[in-house]
């Protein structure tokens, strides 16, 4: 893999192409396919591919654009469709460049557009700005419309936006911020680095007040955004009353192993509420799975804590969905604890082994040990349980027991099994680059 990549580098770093160059062009055309399908590629590397400065890059972007059909799609729709596949990473001036192939695209699939490739782009750019103004970390005042529109003056072609054109493309962006897609491979990458370095903010570990918990402020932040949430079941997996199920519009803020759920936007100044750290949930030893038994709403994911509690998010669309499963995932898995044995008591009644809150002093490879060797014994035990199952005369709280037993091996299986192929895919990554 790193050969051909390394070839497909200089080839575009060094070789110009010239017009009626057929090599080139079937070169541009192949490159494009395998980036476009990730065919020994990740996500993070397509970028690179296409934001470079040279001729045969540039054949390579309009090659690999020309897989996106924005036909009778608005500006900020086909926007919108592009990110979710494509990665944009990059130095602002590599941002340009990708984009402004996005927009030979977007008006090759519009002929009837009356704005011309470069008020395409002008525009294509304006929004990715105003998105961050609107939906950014920023302190201060927002942008309004009447400065969004203020600030294209003249920069249609020497001409003014329509105005309604302008309002629209604001409206979208202000009503639902722009989404791109993640490589999640990278992010594993990132968490394994993270894994060899664990500073202080992780074997600190967590403090517990009595309004809730407190991360450590310099605990790392992975993931902001806006989540839906309603809980499901109580402490101990008890049904939530009713009355209290009802879903809560927050905005999440994933910092070390807690999970934000704030009322307002984050910001890293901002002091958290007494009402934010009484939503804010634990995710050490959880597990975060998609909703597949749940049809009244889409891209609803579970949450099932280390006490059993269990929630229900809503996330804006099904990338996003997938980006708080994963990331939820690998940082429970690499930071949390192993487990304390059970509590022993008078009677032989079931109890899960003790949790611990905080942070796991343990180095990545013995994280990982701790995971094989935690699967390998509950895999076990399972397997003993389902080999003597109750008879169906015995009493009620014997089949509780045995359900309980049951489904907290269940829960603990899947968990080591999520470990285990984040575990496998960060190896075959590095074999591949080695």
């Amino acid at each position: 893999l790193g050969s051909v990549m390394d070839c497909s580098v200089r080839l575009g770093s060094n070789d110009t192409l010239s017009n009626g160059n057929r090599a080139n062009l079937d070169a541009a055309k192949r490159l494009a396919k395998r980036l476009f399908n990730l065919d020994g590629f990740r996500k993070c590397d397509v970028a690179r591919h296409l934001s470079k400065n040279n001729d045969f890059s540039r054949l390579v972007a309009e090659e690999y654009l020309r897989y996106f059909n924005f036909t009778e799609m608005t500006l900020d729709q086909a926007l919108r469709a592009f990110l979710l596949e494509f990665a944009l990473t990059g130095e602002t001036q590599e941002r340009e460049r990708i984009l402004a192939h996005f927009s030979h695209q977007y008006v090759h699939c519009n002929s009837s557009l009356a704005l011309s490739e470069d008020s395409v782009h002008t525009l294509t750019c304006a929004l990715m700005l105003l998105n961050t103004d609107l939906h950014g970390h920023n302190v201060g005042k927002r942008m309004s419309c009447t400065q969004f529109i203020g600030n294209l003056e003249g920069l249609n072609s020497g001409h003014d936006f329509p105005k309604e054109l302008l309002k629209a493309l604001y409206n979208s962006i202000k009503n639902e911020k722009l989404q791109w897609t993640i490589d999640e491979e990278e992010m594993r990458q990132s968490f394994s680095e993270l894994g060899d370095h664990r500073g202080e903010s992780h074997s600190r570990g967590m403090k517990r007040t009595g309004s809730g918990l407190v991360s450590p402020s310099r605990a790392m932040l992975y993931k902001t955004g806006f989540l839906v949430r309603k809980v499901h079941a109580d402490c101990d997996g008890k049904r939530t009353p009713r009355g209290k199920r009802g879903w809560k519009t927050f905005y999440a803020v994933l910092k070390g192993l807690i999970l934000y759920l704030q009322k307002g936007e984050y910001r890293p100044d901002k002091q958290l509420s007494h009402e934010d750290l009484k939503n804010a949930v634990s995710i050490h030893h959880s597990l975060a799975i998609r909703a597949t038994d749940y049809s009244k709403r889409p891209n609803v994911f579970y949450l099932r804590t280390a006490d059993w509690r269990v929630y229900l998010f809503q996330a804006p669309n099904a990338e996003q969905m997938q980006s708080w499963i994963t990331r939820i995932n690998t940082v429970a898995a690499m930071f949390s604890a192993p487990p304390l044995p059970a509590a022993i008591g008078s009677q032989k009644k079931f109890s899960r082994p003790l949790l611990p809150s905080s942070a796991s002093k343990l180095s990545q490879e013995e994280q990982a040990q701790a995971h094989e060797s935690r699967f390998r014994s509950i895999s076990t035990e399972l397997v003993q349980l389902h080999s003597y199952p109750p008879d169906r005369k015995v009493k009620g709280r014997e089949l509780e027991e045995y359900r309980l037993r049951e489904e907290y091996l269940e829960f603990e299986v899947n968990i080591h099994t999520m470990v285990q192929e984040s575990e496998k895919l960060h190896v075959c990554k590095k074999q591949v680059h080695h």
